[in-house]
């Protein structure tokens, strides 16, 4: 597991992106902020994996990946403890599980101030 940067934000993001276009500009935007590692998975399987390989400090998802939803690796993060929020292009309409629904969101099109503001509150409040 990478160190947390300095700054308050986490050493180690996760984004679940399937839009190759959107999940570069999140990484050149989160590398931006000071953050050391950054790791992208386009579906569920890949990115489960790569948390039974590696648990990240932090995760952003997609709710809507190619036929299929990320609830799945949002219940594995949250068993973990890991914090993560929801990036969606539905905003408040997008439709989440009982057990997810009070989870962040970020809506698509971004703010990379509320990014950042997001990233800083959510690692500070993991205890990772």
């Amino acid at each position: 597991m990478e160190p947390a940067a300095s700054d308050g934000m986490p050493g180690d993001v996760l984004i679940v992106e399937d839009d190759p276009i959107i999940a570069l500009d999140f990484e050149d935007t989160i590398l931006g902020f000071g953050v050391r590692g950054v790791r992208t998975a386009a579906n569920v399987a890949r990115a489960l994996a790569m948390i039974a390989d590696r648990t990240p400090d932090f995760a952003l998802l997609d709710v809507g990946l190619v036929r299929e939803k990320s609830f799945a690796i949002a219940e594995r993060l949250d068993e973990l403890k890991i914090p993560f929020i929801f990036v969606t292009g539905y905003g408040v309409d997008v439709r989440l599980p009982a057990a997810l629904a009070d989870k962040p969101r970020l809506p698509k099109p971004y703010s990379s101030e509320a990014l950042k503001a997001l990233l800083r509150s959510r690692a500070k409040g993991s205890g990772r």
